[in-house]
């Protein structure tokens, strides 16, 4: 193995390995104490070794550096990688600081702004799209979703690289395009959600009660005022639920289930 004086350069059969690990193990060692961090020092070791040495003092010692907390998405994380080894190849164990304060200012960054985008606003988007479609016996829906995915994929194999290349000036020259970024997804977001609920929630009153004779049709009188409002209102009772304290989501699930069952039985509520 490569000697720790010995400046080792990272080669495309390093970044498909990384990657590999990356795609496939990162979170495999997920734990309550320090979260993804074996995960992350199993995907850079075999670099670890070929920069340091292998049995050598200065690769123990990063890898001590390497198994400190770190959680961030796992949509991101290759930038902060390629960022890292970068930093690494060219300092060695004197880059250990920077290092440290690379991943800690960066991982919660990209948590929130990898798991908001890829973890929910394109699940959302393609998934509502693609049940959409299946729904009316459309597959094109299925091949939509898996395109998707395998986009995903792409992107995170492909920002490896990119990091790497770009090194630590990669964290001043994307911040104000990531906030933009963020900001946008948000507001698409919002947007789907609420079409997802119009879509996808059919359910509306059927008890039609009699005042003097006369019947009261009351959903036809929501949906003068606005339409889809119930799909909104259980929508909103389940944001309040997941809101209380010992909720999850299974027990909200079984919750409206429950009542959505006594409702029907009553004629109250049925399906639109």
């Amino acid at each position: 193995m490569t000697n720790s004086n010995t400046q080792y350069k990272l080669t495309a059969k390093d970044f498909k390995q990384i990657n590999t690990r990356s795609l496939f193990a990162f979170q495999l060692g997920w734990n309550y104490e320090r979260m993804q961090n074996s995960g992350y020092l199993y995907t850079i070791l075999p670099q670890l070794r070929k920069i340091y040495g292998d049995g050598t003092p200065e690769l123990k010692e990063m890898m001590k550096t390497q198994t400190q907390f770190f959680n961030t998405s796992p949509f991101f994380n290759t930038i902060i990688t390629g960022i890292d080894l970068a930093i690494e190849e060219k300092e060695g164990l004197k880059g250990k600081n920077t290092v440290n304060g690379l991943k800690v200012g960066l991982m919660g960054a990209f948590a929130s702004i990898g798991d908001s985008i890829f973890a929910a606003l394109i699940p959302t988007i393609f998934g509502a799209l693609a049940a959409a479609m299946g729904k009316e016996g459309n597959p094109i829906g299925l091949f939509i979703w898996v395109i998707a995915n395998l986009a995903i994929c792409v992107f995170r194999w492909k920002q490896l690289h990119f990091a790497y290349e770009k090194g630590t000036a990669l964290v001043t020259e994307m911040r104000d395009k990531l906030n933009a970024l963020t900001d946008a997804a948000t507001i698409l977001g919002v947007f789907m959600v609420g079409a997802l609920v119009a879509t996808m929630i059919n359910i509306k009153f059927a008890w039609t009660p009699q005042i003097g004779g006369v019947t009261m049709d009351i959903q036809n009188n929501l949906d003068m005022i606005i339409p889809k409002l119930l799909p909104a209102l259980i929508v909103g009772f389940v944001y309040w639920l997941l809101g209380k304290k010992g909720m999850t989501s299974t027990k909200a699930i079984l919750i409206v289930l429950v009542l959505c069952v006594a409702l029907g039985g009553l004629g109250i509520l049925a399906k639109a």
